[in-house]
């Protein structure tokens, strides 16, 4: 009794009678057959317990101790004295028509909250791929209705179309949806059906004039914020060009050392010590343009450290004078798109709200896309996203 109750523990099910366990090939083989219960006939709903015979049943599970693990299950099956029917005996753990127990489908939805490939998920305890992918199919992530501030992205998925895009909940840290596609009619078609839609205070996203576009439609009420970060990102794709011209006009040692010398050129000054600013001022000296776009960059970012949207707003005039002043093209063409963006800029102050948790997600999706060598299957690629960015909800 101490041995079945040891067993019993072990593999944690309950009224078992073990008959014997082997290792073969770094497989364990637990033989074993349930204890007798009395069973209801699914015809005539009579109680029997009468076996008629036995059939033995090959069984998946988790792994025990690092090895995969197969259960031999002696399954009775019953005859019903009032009808005859011959059915077999109910086992807790195995779904009907199963191979696989299930609590191996929770050991792999577990397995399957890390980015690994499903391959390699299945490698681990010892079923196919397919059958791995099998299981998150049958997992259902649905959306009912959408938060006050939704975040909204794209990143390249190349699940069907070429790119994809996430809704988030930034305040949740939740992810909410992804979608095959990007285009604008695909985009107000899903947001259509939501009755919820004119709640949505807050819509954050990068300088995409189709989400913007989209958001107007689908969310009248909505304030549009634009992402910090995008913003900044801008005015440092301005100032690199600016260097990458300017390096174009130097000998080829001189060349090599502004290329090297670039993080530099985009560190913060405060964080500069004497021997970086002695270089950098060196640096600056030998070009006029460069030392323009140089101060128009870190003049930037006293704008985007501004505290309130009132600050913000007089800090980005400011620096609209400080680019009209120049000759420097790049710059200007930044003014001209913050011109037409300083709402939604501005936006950013009022609310406190950037993109930062979808870039993150983003960066999650690509690791996730890496280690399964891509995945051509949307709908599958969705889920396995919202598996495993969920995890924790």
């Amino acid at each position: 009794m101490l041995y079945n109750y040891c067993i019993e523990n072990l593999l944690g099910i309950k009224d078992i009678i073990l008959l014997n366990v082997k290792n073969f090939n770094q497989t364990k083989i637990i033989e074993f057959k349930m204890k007798q219960r009395i069973h209801t006939c699914p015809v005539c709903k009579a109680e029997t317990s009468k076996v008629h015979d036995y059939r033995i049943q090959d069984v998946k599970d988790i792994p025990i101790l690092g090895t995969h693990t197969i259960l031999k299950i002696h399954k009775r099956r019953h005859v019903c004295k009032s009808c005859g029917k011959r059915f077999f005996e109910s086992i807790p753990f195995l779904p009907k028509y199963q191979r696989t127990t299930n609590r191996l489908w929770m050991y792999v939805l577990k397995e399957l909250d890390s980015t690994a490939s499903m391959k390699s998920i299945g490698k681990r305890v010892n079923i196919s791929g397919v059958s791995v992918a099998r299981i998150i199919d049958n997992v259902k992530y649905d959306i009912s209705s959408l938060p006050e501030i939704l975040s909204i992205d794209e990143f390249k998925g190349n699940a069907g179309k070429k790119f994809q895009c996430i809704l988030t909940n930034p305040m949740k840290r939740q992810v909410l949806d992804i979608l095959p596609e990007r285009n604008l009619e695909s985009l107000s078609a899903y947001f259509s059906h939501f009755d919820n839609r004119r709640d949505v205070k807050y819509v954050v996203m990068d300088m995409s004039s189709l989400f913007r576009s989209m958001a107007k439609i689908c969310f009248p009420k909505a304030k549009i914020v634009a992402d910090k970060y995008h913003v900044y990102r801008q005015v440092q794709w301005a100032f690199e060009a600016v260097r990458k011209e300017v390096q174009k006009e130097f000998a080829k040692d001189r060349r090599q050392y502004f290329k090297r010398s670039r993080t530099l050129l985009l560190k913060a000054p405060e964080k500069l010590d004497d021997y970086e600013l002695e270089q950098l001022s060196h640096m600056l000296s030998l070009s006029k343009p460069l030392a323009q776009g140089y101060y128009l960059l870190h003049e930037f970012r006293r704008f985007i450290k501004a505290k309130s949207r009132a600050e913000a707003k007089k800090r980005l005039g400011d620096w609209y004078m400080h680019v009209g002043v120049t000759r420097l093209e790049r710059f200007h063409k930044c003014v001209d798109t913050f011109s037409q963006w300083q709402d939604e800029i501005l936006n950013a102050f009022d609310s406190g709200l950037t993109n930062g948790f979808t870039e993150g997600c983003n960066n999650k999706i690509k690791v996730l896309k890496r280690n399964a060598y891509g995945m051509r299957d949307f709908e599958r690629f969705r889920k396995r996203i919202l598996h495993v960015m969920n995890k924790n909800s």
